[in-house]
């Protein structure tokens, strides 16, 4: 048997039919540039995470930097942010001009060490921006009490938490702003890239439409320099039958989880399965385990037609890009040991029972 780290295939399948007519309705319009169908999509992404506002732009990385801007950080700024996660999100910080301070990571949830927050605190320290990693949230209340205590920004990373909770409330509603992404293998994916700032704050919003469209206000009038990160039009569309089905895909995934939990328990591994906080409605956008002897069972299990996915095999203090920043292997001991024996394993709604199983077996003869 073989089974795929992830598929896009058997998705579309189910809703090949109802992305007939919105597609088509875009292309006969020739909106292809912020038509109709992104101010719907953004209203309705908003009112699902409940939030006010929702400006879509062209990716994830693009709403992390824009988000910073729109918030007012830049040269000479500081922004904490966790070392352990995709580098995209320390990129928002870098390319908004300001500097990334890492902290380490929580080792049961794979979120920011709060505790490790204000000791990372500097004059120049403007916003924490903080990730809900793997699909669970990080713990909000502290980070706030931190935030309000220090006059500091708070900026969500949530491209891997579409629908997570912290205490019954969706992420992407708690900080000044919050980023997601709609690549395609997100829990609620684009059919390419795309992305989408959510927030409370009518300054940031009005802010993060004028750096997304040129900083313009009208065709030729430009009131500041902007860039040009549009969500299309068509992705926005396929993005609005999609997010219909998204508590339902990931209800689905939750089952996933629980069976994959179950089966490894019962054949008593030694392995780290995900961990759920009190807090936290996880929604299980990679199901990662970690495992001591991660290579030698990785290649066993290729063997068997699974390739499991490490995210993330470097934590970002020590990659190449951020040397200059004097980091060095130790600095952040969770997260190395993280990066050491993190294995992402299959997940996506349509995985079937027989599958998770056929995985859990590999494993079990591969260790």
């Amino acid at each position: 048997m073989k089974v795929d780290t992830f598929t896009l295939k058997r998705q579309y399948e189910q809703i090949k039919d109802e992305l007939k007519g919105p597609i088509e309705k875009v292309m006969a319009s020739g909106g292809f540039i912020l038509g109709e169908d992104v101010g719907f999509f953004e209203k309705e992404f908003a009112a699902y995470c409940g939030v006010k506002y929702g400006i879509g732009v062209n990716s994830g990385t693009d709403a992390l930097f824009l988000a910073c801007l729109a918030c007012g950080i830049g040269k000479d700024n500081e922004v904490i942010t966790p070392t352990y996660t995709y580098i995209a999100t320390s990129f928002g910080i870098s390319i908004a001009g300001a500097k990334p301070v890492f902290v380490d990571t929580e080792e049961k949830t794979y979120s920011i060490d709060v505790s490790k927050i204000e000791k990372a605190i500097t004059k120049k320290t403007k916003a924490i921006l903080l990730v809900h990693l793997y699909g669970h949230p990080a713990d909000m209340d502290p980070v706030i009490e931190i935030a309000k205590k220090h006059k500091l920004k708070i900026i969500e990373d949530c491209a891997q938490a579409h629908g997570a909770l912290y205490k019954n409330k969706k992420v992407g509603s708690f900080g000044d702003a919050a980023c997601f992404s709609f690549y395609p293998t997100k829990n609620l994916g684009a059919f390419g890239d795309g992305g989408m700032i959510t927030t409370n704050s009518e300054e940031v919003k009005d802010r993060a439409l004028l750096l997304r469209d040129y900083g313009r206000k009208g065709r030729y009038e430009n009131i500041i320099k902007g860039y040009n990160s549009r969500l299309d039009t068509l992705q926005a569309a396929i993005l609005r039958v999609k997010l219909k089905h998204l508590d339902k895909w990931n209800e689905k995934r939750i089952k996933n989880a629980e069976l994959y939990t179950k089966l490894f328990k019962e054949k008593k591994m030694d392995i780290t399965l995900p961990y759920e906080a009190d807090y936290a409605k996880h929604i299980y956008h990679q199901y990662t385990v970690r495992i001591k002897n991660r290579k030698e069972v990785m290649e066993k299990l290729a063997d068997k037609g699974i390739c499991p996915l490490i995210h993330y095999p470097i934590p970002v203090h020590l990659q190449e890009c951020y040397k200059e920043l004097g980091y060095k292997k130790g600095d952040f001991p969770v997260a190395e040991k993280c990066c050491e024996e993190i294995m992402s394993l299959p997940m996506y709604p349509e995985l079937t029972e027989e599958e998770i199983r056929y995985v859990v077996d590999s494993i079990k003869t591969a260790s």
